[in-house]
């Protein structure tokens, strides 16, 4: 009789681990039209085959794999410069000559902007179809997002994105006499051409996939920095906090390079870092959130922290005062270990007592001044921690019936959602923590 064999923990260990590594390879996308054509127009401009493919993935959608384990030190991509769409490629063009001679000259990156929209509206005609048929057609930065979702942002990061609408707003309207001017290389009305959706979506294509890449400043420029370079194929790498990379433009090989300084097993998804950004940063500057971002931490405005000072503190307006000359009223944050550094230095040098108040050098300084102004703070940073955190559950609540009622913004609710959750989680870590160091205080 034939006796099944009996298998460990050891077996079942690895068949996890197995199942888990498989779940995470990515679906290969080599064989598509659109990634045939990208590979053969990148190849014709100098990039040699390289080891990494397009693949759709569960958790981070499209990506890079590689065909081989990457050791640390590896380099992953060389992009050879005539790969690469900067402002050189912009003045090279026929938009050269109207950049040239207009005045006041217009930002390196309207020029972009520029280039995009018309090589956007050329398609067919355009050298750059390969790469124009892989960029988004719509992106989730706060540019792009409905004034209800904006409305659900934490603070700061609401704020910032309604900076960010107006900025680009404000760069449209100051650009539309240089769009105008285009008029004799287009069969239709500049203004068609030129809307606004189509700067809205040039301007997130290059905020969200340009890498860094240093230009000597030209004359036909405005002051401000030229240092974007648009990286097709290599703009297909996702970010993951967790990774390390070495990313720069090589000036004696004339290439944009990354260097893996991270392992990476056959067929998984390659990452590359974009900073050490909170999701906040990420969701403003990228459109996207991502999990288990070691960076995260939820941010305190000012009104929060004065919302529960005592009002007959004579100290109260020197006090602050001392904490804006200071700059100890930007980044205050609750993180994963709890309140930051500054947070409860700010805190302390708020919970002084009258007797103590000149001893508020020493605080700066990282002193401690009393067990009661330790417990003092402590319990102040107590009270906003449960504050936010109830106003972060009732977001959630919100954003979940918004999501019910309003099918069209679940993708852009979705996201807002993994950032307050995200934020909860950490409040209510700091909360534990708080609860410890106050016990070690007593």
């Amino acid at each position: 009789m034939n006796m099944k064999k009996c298998r460990g923990r050891t077996f079942r260990k690895r068949r996890r681990n197995h199942s888990r590594c498989f779940s995470q390879r990515g679906v290969n996308l080599s064989h598509k039209c659109e990634y045939i054509h990208l590979k053969k127009w990148l190849k014709e401009r100098g990039f040699e085959d390289s080891i990494l493919r397009p693949a759709q993935f569960s958790e981070t959608g499209r990506g890079l794999m590689t065909t081989k384990a990457l050791q640390a030190g590896q380099l992953i991509i060389a992009l050879p410069e005539k790969c690469l769409l900067t402002t050189d490629t912009v003045l090279n063009s026929y938009l050269g000559e109207y950049i040239i001679k207009w005045r006041p000259p217009i930002s390196p990156l309207t020029a972009l902007c520029t280039f995009l929209i018309a090589e956007k509206y050329y398609h067919k005609k355009s050298v750059w179809q390969p790469y124009l048929d892989l960029l988004p057609e719509t992106y989730t930065c706060p540019v792009y997002l409905e004034q209800q979702a904006v409305n659900l942002f934490p603070e700061p990061l609401r704020g910032k994105a309604l900076e960010q609408k107006s900025l680009v707003e404000q760069q449209y309207t100051s650009s539309k006499s240089f769009f105008f001017s285009l008029q004799p290389l287009f069969p239709e009305h500049v203004e068609s051409v030129f809307s606004y959706s189509a700067f809205q979506w040039a301007w997130c294509t290059i905020n969200t996939r340009t890498v860094y890449m240093k230009h000597p400043q030209k004359e036909c420029f405005s002051r401000e920095p030229d240092n974007y370079a648009l990286a097709p194929f290599l703009d297909l790498l996702n970010h993951s906090p967790t990774v390390q990379v070495k990313a720069a433009f090589n000036e004696r090989t004339r290439c944009y390079e990354i260097k893996t300084l991270s392992h990476c097993a056959k067929y998984q998804e390659v990452f590359i870092n974009y900073g050490p950004h909170d999701d906040q940063r990420l969701l403003l500057e990228y459109g996207f959130v991502a999990a288990s971002n070691p960076h995260n931490c939820v941010h305190v405005d000012t009104d929060t922290l004065l919302k529960y000072l005592i009002p007959e503190d004579k100290q109260r307006h020197i006090k602050v005062s001392i904490l804006q000359e200071y700059k100890l009223l930007d980044n205050l944050t609750f993180g994963w270990d709890g309140p930051s550094w500054r947070l409860l230095t700010a805190l302390k040098l708020l919970c002084l007592d009258a007797h103590q108040f000149t001893s508020w050098k020493k605080v700066l300084l990282g002193d401690a001044i009393s067990e009661r102004n330790e417990k003092k703070s402590l319990d102040l940073a107590k009270k906003i921690c449960t504050s936010l955190t109830e106003k972060t559950q009732r977001a959630l609540h919100k954003i979940s019936r918004l999501k019910q009622d309003n099918v069209d913004l679940v993708n852009q609710l979705s996201f807002l959602e993994a950032l307050h959750t995200e934020d909860l989680n950490i409040l209510l870590l700091s909360a534990e923590n708080l609860l410890q160091m106050n016990c070690t205080t007593i």
